[in-house]
């Protein structure tokens, strides 16, 4: 029988690497320090001592460099893992994973793919100094041919990531990294999957449904928790998968509870949220009874650490939007 114990977020990570290495050769690892000191969250840690330094390449600092050499892997056949240790610092390898990765399959019309994921810690709340806390995920999630996951959980983190490393295709994979730590919860290690391109109802309820995804799914279910000692039956869906969005599921819960808050923490203008704001307003406009409406960042870059809690989307903020929706006339 499979031993249960409770992980975190970052373990949850570093047990499906573990796992897909096991299962498949042709699955390798490259980031800057992710072999001898298991990366800058020790979210690689063991694999260099269990696979070896060939499957676990420590490589320069050059992003480009990174992104360029897991491209080239890709399209000959393995199933590289690429890690950014942060990701403010992902620009560089843009254009590689825009104007190559993403168009592999297209451009060589089905003759190549790019079995690759990119891994990278996001966000806030680690108190971390200027490009540690991005949330950049709609610059890829408006790119055709990428896929965006971001979980929210150990469990989720387990079974999305195995999921990723098995897809034909390039897997953005965001771990949020005040999440990292944070509620710790049994995962067993059996190599279950979890499905790509599907959101996660976290909750049931009848009155509001609160749409969210990464580290802010933190703060919606406590709102959620406060909402309910008030009699308010809440939905809470936690998106997971940004690229492509899982519309039905969003549609359903609308149409059922007949008003939505979105909350992420990325900057509000051109985010995921307008998107899925834009596309419900599309799908379900005559069953809404109140405007859907959005909490976020501010639209200015991550501060610096003493205001990081000023910028990050608070419970307080989330229960505000709530109030305003539910005693819309």
């Amino acid at each position: 029988m499979t031993e249960q114990k409770k992980i975190t977020l970052l373990e949850a990570v570093n047990l499906a690497l573990h796992r897909a290495m096991v299962e498949d050769d042709n699955v390798v690892m490259l980031g800057e320090d992710i072999g001898v000191n298991g990366g800058v969250f020790r979210a690689t840690q063991g694999l260099r001592e269990r696979f070896g330094f060939k499957r676990v390449l420590d490589t320069p600092l050059a992003e480009a460099m990174i992104a360029g050499v897991s491209v080239g892997m890709a399209a000959q056949g393995l199933k590289p893992v690429m890690e950014i240790q942060f990701l403010g610092f992902i620009y560089a390898a843009m254009e590689h994973l825009v104007s190559h990765a993403s168009r592999l399959r297209n451009r060589t019309r089905g003759r190549l793919s790019c079995p690759l994921v990119v891994r990278s810690p996001m966000g806030a709340g680690i108190r971390a100094p200027e490009h540690h806390s991005e949330s950049t995920e709609a610059l890829f999630a408006h790119i055709p041919g990428l896929r965006v996951l971001v979980p929210s959980s150990p469990a989720r983190a387990y079974g999305l990531l195995l999921a990723a490393i098995d897809d034909p295709d390039p897997v953005i994979f965001l771990e949020p990294t005040r999440l990292y730590r944070m509620n710790p919860q049994v995962v067993v290690d059996d190599g279950q999957r979890l499905p790509l391109d599907s959101c996660f109802t976290l909750r049931e309820g009848q009155d509001i449904t609160l749409i969210s995804w990464g580290g802010s799914v933190h703060e919606t279910l406590q709102a959620a928790a406060q909402l309910e000692q008030r009699g308010v039956s809440v939905e809470v869906i936690d998106v997971a998968c940004l690229k492509p969005l899982d519309l039905d599921t969003l549609e359903a819960s609308v149409r059922k509870t007949g008003r939505a808050v979105i909350i992420h923490e990325a900057p509000r203008s051109c985010g995921v949220g307008a998107e899925i704001a834009a596309s419900l307003y599309e799908r379900a406009l005559l069953d809404l009874q109140a405007p859907i409406l959005r909490v976020t960042a501010p639209d200015i870059p991550p501060p610096l650490y003493r205001l990081e809690q000023l910028y990050i989307p608070a419970v307080d903020d989330i229960l505000e939007a709530c109030d305003s929706t539910l005693n819309y006339a």
